[in-house]
């Protein structure tokens, strides 16, 4: 037992000192992805906190902002058409017990006059636009403003269309896939694999646990985007359990987990952009820029412009 902990202690010892010389310098292993745009700036749901979400209102109010990107989802008609709209279901959104999908693009009902922001429980959005809008009309409107795409269906017809139709607007750079399942996003990236993708829930545990184990700066990431939520909003403006001691374990948990500024700091010199969401308070936007973060996504444009524009001018200061 002693002969092998005097062979042991020394390799774990030398594994632990490369794993962080290479943890702080990943660019000596790996060559970054280079950036094609900077996500300091993304609208959730276009800025469903000043707008209806997912409205061509809402993504010119988060334009004239000056927002970096858009962060949307996508749903598919009876008749074939890609339209922005989070929920599949209609009732939520427009007070209508029907399937995107069981309807045509042409009878899809209006948006309710006022929704309820999801991620600021008690506040609500209004706007005089009301309509679905088609991805397609999106793209012709706001051809270069780079997107994120959610997809949350293994809906190969879907995931068909959207290819196509980023291709034929020639956005392959600028339109990230994005979704929580790997199956989706396995389906996505055979569609079309010259557009950008994020991490899955899945991708991202084993990205975690290659990070403690020390051994993610030895392996290859072919995600260039790490769209994470912010632990510190869990039983506050997010509640992914029915049961608030669940919600205040997940936030305790992930918080020791996933606030790591050296974690950060290697994604963003490999090139992985890490976004946090969904944020609408400015002391959130404190703590993700603090830990490093590239972006945040936000319900709310206008306040996460004046927090940038704020902090740019008190650096320039300083």
């Amino acid at each position: 037992m002693s002969s092998l902990l005097y062979y042991a202690l020394p390799a774990l010892g030398s594994y632990a000192v490369l794993s962080v010389f290479f943890l702080r310098r990943p660019r000596l292993l790996h060559t970054p992805w280079a950036p094609v745009f900077l996500p300091r700036l993304g609208a959730h749901r276009a800025g469903s906190g000043e707008r209806l979400e997912h409205t061509m209102e809402a993504m010119e109010n988060s334009m004239a902002q000056r927002c970096d990107f858009l962060e949307l989802d996508c749903q598919l008609t009876r008749d074939g058409v890609v339209v922005i709209s989070h929920d599949k279901n209609l009732s939520r959104q427009s007070g209508v017990n029907r399937d995107v999908d069981s309807l045509d693009f042409e009878e899809l009902p209006l948006y309710k006059q006022q929704l309820e922001v999801y991620f600021s429980p008690g506040r609500f959005a209004h706007g005089s636009d009301r309509h679905i809008v088609r991805l397609e009309d999106m793209f012709q409107r706001f051809p270069r403003i780079p997107v994120s795409l959610e997809i949350k269906e293994e809906n190969e017809e879907l995931i068909n269309k959207v290819a196509d139709l980023v291709r034929h607007f020639d956005r392959n750079e600028i339109t990230i896939w994005a979704s929580v399942k790997g199956s989706v996003m396995k389906k996505c990236r055979a569609a079309n694999p010259e557009m950008p993708f994020s991490f899955t829930i899945s991708r991202a545990l084993w990205l975690v646990l290659l990070y403690y184990l020390g051994l993610l700066p030895f392996v290859s990431i072919p995600e260039r985007f790490f769209f994470c939520f912010l632990p510190t909003i869990i039983n506050r403006t997010y509640f992914p359990f029915s049961c608030s001691g669940l919600n205040q374990l997940a936030a305790a948990v992930s918080k020791w987990l996933l606030m790591r500024k050296g974690l950060i700091h290697h994604l963003q010199q490999r090139g992985v952009q890490v976004v946090f969401w969904c944020l609408n308070e400015e002391s959130d936007f404190e703590v993700a820029y603090g830990l490093g973060a590239a972006g945040v996504i936000t319900d709310y444009p206008t306040a996460l412009r004046r927090y940038l524009d704020n902090r740019g001018g008190a650096a320039q200061a300083s």
